[in-house]
């Protein structure tokens, strides 16, 4: 196995930033293509939307495989899952308390429905905030890390690559229900089919480990194939989501080729991935890499918060132009640095740790 370098890899944090201000803009084009009841709005901005952040389906992918990244060893799993718990979890479930008061507020929900929302977050996030789904998803593939991490330690190139051939397989298996309603032993009674242990975001940790041990180092066909992989996956990407725009009705369908467990994301995710990770900065100290340091470290707490910001700009700036094309990456940018100065502001108070993580 490789020697695994000690110094900071200071593309991981650009990574982090750019995944961040993606989840962002692709919730607020959300605005501009989802109508009420989750049915599809066919509209010029819908289809601006869809050139606009197809590229950006990559943040939640990115966000995986920088946290896998860092994962193991897994070496003492009560230290482990200690750190998890109030970098993670508690601040999420304050979270989701906050959000259940904050639809109270906003005049959406009565406060005893608050209330019965807070108790449900055992269940599930409980309010209609949709980005609060990634923290469960999270944490239950923390879980799983004190299992696999003597195997993604010390496995094979060859066995490894074989699990990342059968994980695009299982990537592919959206396109193949095109074809066939019911494939590899799917039916009502199994939901379990060949490899459904083989899909899911898991991949992308082991992904992410992958490149760490035998791709780490920087070499000219990282940016030959990334670039491939990330026009090949954008043209996917984008051509599936404009033209299902033309008869999809429902939200839930017409998402098909923006699933974060698609082949075509995957492909955009490890050529982006492969492209920065080497990135280096002739000047650490400066005052734009301590920005760009500080934005890395607070972006699960951007993250969280940064619906609430995104409202309140959204009902600003959508007055203002006509266009998507304009109004759609200002109210991105906006937000993502709105929602930055407040995060900011909240870790000078005592104990903000258990706030933003």
């Amino acid at each position: 196995m490789p020697q695994l370098s000690l110094k900071r890899h200071y593309g991981f944090d650009i990574l982090r930033v750019i995944a961040c201000y993606m989840v962002i803009q692709i919730h607020a084009g959300e605005f501009y293509y989802i109508g009420p009841g989750g049915a599809v709005l066919n509209t010029p901005d819908a289809h601006v939307v869809g050139w606009y952040n197809s590229l950006f389906r990559i943040c939640v992918p990115l966000f995986v495989m920088l946290s896998g990244y860092f994962l193991f060893p897994v070496t003492d799993t009560k230290t482990f899952f200690k750190k998890r718990m109030s970098r993670v979890a508690v601040p999420f479930i304050i979270w989701c308390a906050l959000y259940a008061f904050y639809q109270y507020f906003m005049g959406q929900t009565t406060f005893s429905s608050a209330l019965l929302n807070i108790t449900k977050i055992p269940v599930n996030f409980g309010v209609e905030i949709g980005h609060l789904w990634f923290v469960y998803m999270l944490l239950g593939l923390y879980l799983f890390a004190p299992i696999i991490s003597g195997w993604v330690q010390t496995c094979s190139r060859r066995n490894m690559e074989f699990y990342l051939l059968l994980w695009a397989a299982a990537l592919s298996i959206p396109y193949l229900h095109l074809l066939f309603e019911s494939i590899w032993g799917e039916c009502f009674w199994n939901q379990t089919p060949m490899l459904y242990y083989f899909s899911g975001f898991l991949g992308y940790i082991i992904l992410a480990n992958y490149i760490r041990r035998f791709h780490l180092e920087p070499k000219p066909w990282n940016y030959i194939v990334g670039i491939l992989l990330i026009i090949v996956g954008y043209i996917v990407t984008t051509y599936g989501f404009l033209t299902r725009l033309s008869f999809e009705q429902f939200n839930s369908t017409l998402e098909l080729t923006w699933g974060f467990e698609t082949i075509n994301v995957a492909m955009m995710t490890a050529g982006l991935f492969l492209m920065l990770k080497n990135i280096t900065i002739p000047n650490p100290s400066s005052p734009a890499v301590r920005l760009l340091l500080d934005i890395s470290a607070k972006s699960y707490g951007i993250y969280l918060a940064h619906i609430m910001v995104l409202n309140a700009v959204y009902g600003y700036f959508d007055k203002q132009w006509d266009t998507a094309a304009v109004k759609l990456p200002l109210i991105a940018v906006t937000t993502f640095i709105l929602t930055y100065i407040v995060v900011k502001l909240v870790s000078f108070l005592p104990k903000s740790k258990w706030l933003l993580g």
